[in-house]
């Protein structure tokens, strides 16, 4: 049996302390991922004259993002106000809101009346 000289006992101490801290990165890793796949999950792509997803789930607070993959100009606007509307969005251009308080809203292009899409909030 092999005892352990004090440098032995550090050196242990040392590499059991750089696992743990190895294995913290890699479960913030993974925390980190969960975060970017919920923001693509909040992400509208507006083409083909339509919004898809066409409806969104979201909790109060989080971020939607449409972004526009059409050759024409796309706005989004609330049919009741609950969001601040766009300006016109070209060819690649984004527009993120933050969901207020839990409820339906509802959206429209201006441009394009007929397309529509809604933001289910969540508390």
């Amino acid at each position: 049996m092999t005892t352990l000289t004090a440098k032995n006992k550090t050196a242990v101490l040392l590499c059991g302390i750089a696992f743990l801290n190895l294995s913290l990165f890699a479960i913030a890793g993974e925390m980190k991922s969960d975060d970017s796949t919920s923001s693509k999950q909040n992400r509208i792509e507006i083409k083909d004259f339509a919004f898809n997803p066409q409806t969104v789930t979201v909790k109060s607070g989080g971020k939607v993002t449409w972004i526009n993959r059409d050759e024409e100009p796309h706005t989004i606007v609330s049919v009741e106000k609950q969001f601040k509307k766009s300006t016109a969005l070209d060819t690649d251009q984004e527009f993120t809101i933050t969901a207020g308080a839990p409820g339906t809203y509802s959206y429209f292009c201006s441009v394009h009346p007929k397309m529509t899409g809604t933001i289910v909030v969540e508390k």
